[in-house]
């Protein structure tokens, strides 16, 4: 069964283990990921130590086709958030197993 890590949860837990506020622990998230977000739209590329890489993509505009119907339809130009796990991550998701 797949458990989502939401908002609320790290916030639970940076005030279980660091003793913030609940409303301290909900800002220091958000503003981590806002953190994330301007600097990703800024350097299209953002590396965290020990954790990863997260990149900005641009796709381009394309002809898709709809699975169920088998109808051809326009997929837009837009821009993809992808996530590479650092070295050390995987190895200690792969010790684990």
């Amino acid at each position: 069964m797949k458990k989502t890590l939401t908002k609320r949860i790290l916030a639970s837990r940076i005030n279980t283990k660091l003793g913030y506020s609940k409303e301290e622990s909900k800002e220091f998230i958000d503003v981590f990921f806002d953190s994330i977000k301007n600097n990703l739209l800024k350097e299209k590329q953002i590396k965290i130590s020990k954790l990863g890489t997260f990149n900005l993509i641009r796709k381009k505009q394309r002809i898709g086709r709809n699975p169920k119907t088998g109808e051809e339809a326009i997929i837009s130009e837009r821009n993809v958030v992808s996530f590479r796990f650092s070295r050390l991550i995987k190895e200690i998701i792969n010790k684990k197993q």
